[in-house]
């Protein structure tokens, strides 16, 4: 009797790409549904305790909804530092009242949630993600700002919600380098949340993030090819680490944010030994 053939599906590639494929499904899945469910529970949670802060309800159920994607995702989080040693959320507003900005290194289309699961916050987001079906009409019900990077009338007015934020109370999550990179190096920030910050009085806390698989890492693909790849990987651990809040009171905003930077880059570097060392 000759050789037998081997089965399509017993060959090491076609198996791999079956299998990544089936993650892919219940994953885009899972999230569609737990995106439903989240939001249908925080509707619930406002109607019920219409007098608690709504930001703190928001902040409860975003934290919530990004712990449980990015499980469904296989991405584990390990939160270091003020607050997340104590396994809670870091508040978005100090003593005073006033909101502090969170700035951190951006490295993935999972940064979002990364610092949801950290941190109160309200994030800002690219103008087009606001038309997007499920996602743009839960991104605007929890506050989410919007700015078309490439209209400065669009950038003006970011800026004067992030002070009326602030104003209030409420924590902003900033990505200073503008855009996303690979690898670990910090790039140099922009100016825009330092400015704030110094206008506002307001505490900036650094945090840096690294991840576990390079595949996370934005590359010169679309955001749509990032998520997907993203989907497909079997798991990663993410570590985070927050560093001691800055304040504005005796430095220039120019000043504040090269020690912003320079706490980025120690605590990516703590980060990215921590997770070195947890294998």
């Amino acid at each position: 009797m000759g050789d037998t053939e081997t089965l399509p599906l017993a060959q090491p590639g076609v198996l791999a790409r079956w299998l990544t494929t089936l993650r892919l499904a219940f994953r885009m899945t899972a999230f569609v549904l737990g995106t439903l469910m989240f939001w249908a529970g925080m509707e619930i949670d406002f109607l019920l305790r219409r007098k608690t802060r709504r930001i703190d309800l928001i902040s409860k159920w975003t934290r919530r909804w990004a712990g449980g994607l990015l499980r469904v995702f296989g991405i584990r989080v390990e939160a270091y530092g003020p607050f997340a040693d104590d396994g809670k959320l870091y508040p978005g507003r100090d003593d005073r009242g006033v909101g502090r900005i969170f700035v951190m290194n951006h490295r993935s289309g999972a940064d979002i949630p990364v610092m949801l699961t950290a941190a109160a916050v309200r994030v800002i987001s690219r103008h087009d993600l606001a038309n997007w079906p499920l996602i743009g009409p839960g991104a605007k019900r929890i506050g989410t700002l919007f700015v078309d990077r490439t209209s400065r009338r669009s950038g003006a007015t970011v800026l004067r919600q992030i002070s009326d934020k602030l104003a209030a109370g409420e924590g902003i999550a900033m990505f200073p380098e503008g855009t996303a990179y690979p690898g670990d190096e910090v790039h140099e920030f922009k100016p825009g949340a330092f400015n704030d910050a110094h206008r506002a009085g307001a505490q900036i806390v650094p945090m840096g993030v690294v991840y576990g698989d390079p595949a996370a890492y934005y590359t010169d693909d679309s955001f749509m090819a990032h998520m997907k790849r993203i989907a497909g990987l079997r798991g990663m651990c993410v570590v985070v680490e927050i560093g001691e809040p800055l304040t504005a009171d005796e430095t220039s905003s120019v000043e504040l944010k090269d020690q912003a930077r320079e706490q980025v880059e120690r605590l990516v570097e703590k980060a990215r030994a921590r997770l070195s060392a947890g294998g």
